[in-house]
């Protein structure tokens, strides 16, 4: 975007737009509440889960325009809980951002191919996070844009 000769980069999250919603889906508080503080800080509208069933009726019922998924929680783990989000008509279109701590097994590019539209590596720090989100809210907002 150009203006005056100079370029703007155009934020996803300004004071006229709603707060974008994210679910956090991780099974350790502390990792909860470390992504809770930070993106609510960034403006952004935070729910959280603590593992996979949760997470699904938090999706099915708040409809997040991102979600943050563990892929190794209890009950549901986060590979099922994905299936289940991408399967479904009401939840299939919302990103998800899938974060890992298993690099030697390939856990991204399976993440990737199983429907998850980003992922991280753990430990991730917040900032690292919050890009990934960002990238994929302006994603979803240009996708959304008339043409």
């Amino acid at each position: 975007m150009r203006r005056s000769g100079r370029n703007v980069r155009a934020s996803v999250i300004s004071s006229r737009t709603p707060a974008p919603v994210v679910l956090v889906v991780d099974d350790y508080a502390a990792t909860r509440e470390m992504y809770f503080t930070y993106l609510t800080s960034k403006g952004m509208r935070v729910l959280v889960a603590g593992e996979g069933l949760t997470a699904l009726r938090l999706a099915e019922r708040e409809q997040p325009d991102v979600i943050v998924m563990d892929l190794s929680l209890p009950l549901l783990d986060g590979w099922e809980a994905i299936w289940r989000l991408k399967g479904k008509s009401s939840t299939a279109h919302i990103p998800i951002v899938a974060c890992t701590g298993n690099v030697v097994g390939g856990s991204g590019e399976r993440a990737i191919a199983a429907g998850c539209d980003a992922y991280v590596i753990k430990p991730c720090l917040p900032e690292q996070l919050f890009e990934q989100i960002r990238m994929l809210l302006t994603r979803k907002a240009r996708r959304q844009r008339p043409a």
